[in-house]
C-alpha cells in the first residue's frame, strides 16, 4: 500500500448558486482521493476556528484521513466563493487561504521525522509551502507539486523545480499541443524530474526528460469539474507508485516498460477525473454555508 501525505491548502468551496459549502482545497483533496484509491493517506494543514474548519476537520474524521499533524489557530479559515456555468467550475474570488496566509505551516524536528515515514508528499502553489520544499527534499521523500496555472511565474518555478519529482501544470485548453508539450520540456529542463500538464477536455501529457506520452480525456457530460485536476493527480500517483515499489529496476532501466505503466496510471487517472467531475463539489459531502460565514 502506497502511504502518502497532502501538506497545504484546505478551504471551504462555497457555491454561490445553492448556498452550499464544501469541502477542498488542493493538498486536502489528494489525500481524500488517495484514500477512495485505497492508499493509506494523512493530511497537514493550517486550520482557522470557525465553522467551515468545523466542516472539514469533521469530513476528515469521518473519512477516517489522519490530520493530528495539523495545526489550527484563531481566525478565518481558507475559502473559496465558485460558480459553475454550463458544468465548469468559475472561481469568483477567495480570502488567499484565510488565517494559513498568515500562520503558514513552520515544519519542526517532529514534523520531519513524521514527513520521513512517507512514500511521497503533495503539495501546491496555494499552500505556502515553497520555502520549505528544499529541507523536506533533503529527507529523501519524494515530492509531488501542482502548480495549477502558476507555471507560469518562470521566477519561483525556477526556484522550486530542483526539488520537485511530480510538477502538475494546468495548460490552457487553447495552448496547442506543440505549445504543451515545449512547457512540460522547459519545466523538465529546470530540475522537474516529471511533468504532467492537463489541458481539460483536450487530455494531458506527461514527460520524464525520455518518454512523452499523450492521454486522451474521457468524454462525459460534466455536472461540475472542481476537483477534476486533483483527482487526475492522486489517480496518477497512486496507480504508478504502486506499480514502481514493485518493479523498481525495471522501471529504471526498461523504457518500453516504464511507458507501458505510465499509460496505465494516465488512463486510469483519466477515468478517476471523469468521474469526480460527476459529483457535486470536489468529493460530495456538502453543506449549507453556515450563517456565521459571510463571503
Amino acid at each position: 500500500m502506497c502511504k502518502v501525505l497532502g501538506i497545504g491548502d484546505n478551504v471551504g468551496d462555497i457555491y454561490i448558486s445553492s448556498n452550499e459549502m464544501f469541502p477542498g482545497g488542493q493538498a486536502l483533496n489528494f489525500a481524500v482521493y488517495s484514500k477512495m484509491l485505497g492508499g493509506d493517506s494523512a493530511y497537514m494543514g493550517v486550520f482557522g476556528r470557525d465553522a467551515i474548519a468545523k466542516h472539514l476537520i469533521s469530513t476528515l474524521d469521518l473519512l477516517e484521513i489522519d490530520h493530528k499533524y495539523c495545526r489550527q489557530f484563531e481566525g478565518e479559515n481558507g475559502y473559496a466563493v465558485i460558480k459553475i456555468i454550463n458544468g465548469d467550475r468559475v472561481f469568483v474570488k477567495s480570502n488567499r487561504g484565510g488565517i494559513q496566509k498568515e500562520k503558514p505551516i513552520v515544519l519542526d524536528f517532529n514534523d520531519k521525522q513524521y514527513i520521513k515515514t512517507f512514500d511521497l508528499i503533495h503539495t501546491s502553489n496555494n499552500s505556502y509551502l515553497n520555502h520549505q520544499l528544499q529541507s523536506i527534499h533533503e529527507l529523501g521523500v519524494p515530492i509531488s507539486y501542482d502548480f495549477s496555472y502558476k507555471w507560469k511565474d518562470w521566477e519561483t518555478t525556477k526556484e522550486i523545480c530542483p526539488y520537485i519529482d511530480f510538477g502538475f501544470i494546468s495548460c490552457s485548453s487553447s495552448m496547442s499541443m506543440d505549445e504543451s508539450k515545449e512547457i512540460c520540456k522547459k519545466i523538465h529542463e529546470l530540475g522537474c524530474r516529471m511533468t504532467i500538464a492537463t489541458m481539460g477536455g483536450k487530455g494531458a501529457w506527461l514527460y520524464d526528460g525520455e518518454a512523452m506520452l499523450f492521454q486522451q480525456a474521457k468524454t462525459i457530460e460534466a455536472i461540475d469539474t472542481l476537483g477534476a485536476g486533483d483527482s487526475f493527480a492522486a489517480s496518477f500517483l497512486i496507480h504508478f507508485l504502486r506499480e514502481r515499489k514493485m518493479n523498481l529496476d525495471r522501471i529504471k532501466n526498461n523504457l518500453r516498460f516504464r511507458e507501458s505503466l505510465y499509460k496505465s496510471a494516465m488512463d486510469k487517472a483519466a477515468t478517476f477525473a471523469a468521474d469526480t467531475c460527476l459529483l457535486r463539489g470536489a468529493f460530495g459531502h456538502g453543506i449549507e454555508v453556515p450563517k456565521s460565514i459571510n463571503y
